[in-house]
C-alpha cells in the first residue's frame, strides 16, 4: 500500500530536501508540496493525502493552525517538524490533533519510518520526543484551549480493556507494543484505540497520552 504524502515547509531547500528522501521509499508518494499553512489545508482538501508532513512555522497560517483545521476535518494524519525546545508552538500542535512529533535533525531512516508509523495510525513516534513532550505538557500551565478534561465519569464510558489501552498509550507505546503487553491482536488494539478517541472526544492518540497521564492511568507519571 502507497502511502500518500503532502509536505508543507516554507523553506525551499528544507522542502526540497525533505520530497527527495521521501520519494526515495518505494512505498511513499508525496503528491504535493505546500510553502505554507494556508495552501498546506487547501491541497489536504483537495487531495486527501494520508499524511501531512508540517513545519509548525510558516507564513499565512501557522502550522498550529493549519494542523488544527486539518485533523478537525480528519482530512489527513499530521507529523510535524519540531526542535527539542518545546514551545508554544508544539503544545499548540499537541492541542490541535498532531500525530506524531520527529525531529528537524532526524535522519532520512527516522524520518521515514515516522511517515509510516504515523500513516499506519501509530502516532505516537521517537519515544525520546514523544515522552519527553508528554512530560513538559503535562507540567505547563499554557493558555488556550487543552484536549477535554478527564474525569472519572467520562472514563467510565470506556470499557475496562479500553481504560488498559488509553494506560498504555500514556505510557507512548506503540499498537504493536500495546497488543503485545496486552496479548491482544494489533488491529484489535487499532479498534480501541480509535474508540478510545471517539469516546474522550479526542482528535489523536498524543491527547490520549496526555489525558491517560492527567487522569492518573500511569504510574510515576
Amino acid at each position: 500500500m502507497t502511502i500518500r504524502v503532502l509536505v508543507a515547509e516554507d523553506q525551499a531547500a528544507v522542502r526540497q530536501g525533505l520530497v527527495l528522501i521521501l520519494r526515495s521509499a518505494p512505498d511513499i508518494e508525496v503528491v504535493g508540496e505546500a510553502a505554507d499553512g494556508a495552501e498546506a489545508v487547501r491541497l489536504a482538501g483537495e487531495l486527501r493525502p494520508d499524511l501531512v508532513l508540517m513545519d509548525l512555522q510558516m507564513p499565512r497560517l501557522d502550522g498550529v493552525s493549519a494542523t488544527a483545521r486539518i485533523t478537525g476535518e480528519r482530512l489527513a494524519e499530521v507529523l510535524v517538524l519540531t526542535t527539542f525546545d518545546f514551545d508554544e508552538y508544539v503544545f499548540g500542535a499537541l492541542r490541535a490533533g498532531a500525530g506524531g512529533f520527529l525531529l528537524k535533525d532526524s535522519d532520512a531512516a527516522q524520518l521515514l519510518t515516522a511517515v509510516r508509523t504515523v500513516a499506519a495510525g501509530d502516532g505516537l513516534v521517537a519515544p525520546a520526543v514523544t515522552r519527553r513532550l508528554l512530560a513538559e505538557f503535562a507540567r505547563a500551565p499554557a493558555p488556550g484551549p487543552r484536549a477535554p478534561a478527564v474525569d472519572e465519569a467520562r472514563l467510565t464510558g470506556l470499557t475496562p480493556r479500553e481504560r488498559e489501552v488509553l494506560a498504555r498509550l500514556g505510557e507512548g507505546l506503540s499498537n504493536a507494543q500495546i497488543a503485545e503487553g496486552l496479548g491482544m491482536a494489533e488491529a484489535t488494539v487499532k479498534t480501541h484505540v480509535s474508540r478510545v478517541l471517539g469516546k474522550l472526544g479526542l482528535r489523536s492518540r498524543v491527547q490520549a497520552a496526555v489525558l491517560a497521564r492527567e487522569a492518573g492511568l500511569v504510574p510515576g507519571a
